[in-house]
């Protein structure tokens, strides 16, 4: 965002979905603590997660970019060029820090057939993911195995319901998504926080999208299902 009077609210928005929604206070403290980021792209949101838990996996579907995560957990930096104009591309270099002593680890999975073994996470983020599901749902449903009781799940979404990510009869809600998103995530979740979080998705030096998720914390209730 080369503009000073550009979205600067939308920057750094895998940092924000973490970092602006996250009850640090509350993970334990004289265990081990475990997250799990899902639909975590290259993994900014991961690392950031990182900060504070001891072990965090990040997983999406998209093969290039588990690699992308995986070469920045090993190098700590990944060329990459983006798009100016036209067919014409700048050479960059992303970097990231991270704590050694945590244990980070990435691997490919479906968000809606998420492995059995998968279960009882201190958090769980998923950020900008319901509305790209084909079958939200099961992800949804799968939510209470994923956070133990007494965790947290963390999610942002700007409900962008499109037909050649999620068919039409799949879709949670047509403008009363929050509301849907409530009643399938009960009995298990209670609401604590609600927050609204801008994005920017750079297309090209001159073209940007401007967009805004709902970013919810939710807290997981009664035993282990």
């Amino acid at each position: 965002m080369p503009w000073s009077d550009g979205p600067q609210n939308g920057l750094r928005f895998p940092v924000r979905t973490v970092r602006e929604l996250i009850d640090h206070s509350s993970l334990p403290s004289s265990t081990t603590t475990r997250a799990f980021d899902v639909g975590c792209s290259v993994g900014r949101s991961t690392f950031e997660i990182a900060s504070f838990c001891d072990e965090v996996a990040g997983c999406d579907l998209s093969h290039s970019f588990i690699s992308a995560a995986r070469s920045l957990i090993d190098n700590k930096e990944l060329p990459y060029e983006y798009l100016e104009e036209g067919d014409s591309y700048q050479k960059a270099v992303a970097k990231v820090e991270y704590d050694p002593s945590k244990e980070i680890s990435f691997f490919v999975a479906d968000a809606c057939s998420l492995p059995s073994e998968l279960k009882e996470f201190d958090l769980v983020h998923a950020a900008n993911l319901i509305c790209r599901l084909p079958d939200p749902s099961l992800f949804l449903n799968r939510l209470p195995q994923l956070v133990k009781p007494g965790g947290q799940l963390l999610l942002a979404t700007p409900f962008t319901w499109l037909n050649e990510y999620t068919p039409r009869e799949n879709w949670i809600g047509s403008g009363d998504s929050e509301q849907k998103l409530v009643e399938c995530l009960k009995p298990y979740f209670e609401l604590e926080k609600k927050v609204e979080l801008p994005f920017v998705i750079r297309e090209h030096r001159r073209k940007f999208q401007y967009s805004v998720s709902i970013g919810t914390r939710w807290r997981r209730l009664g035993s282990a299902v």
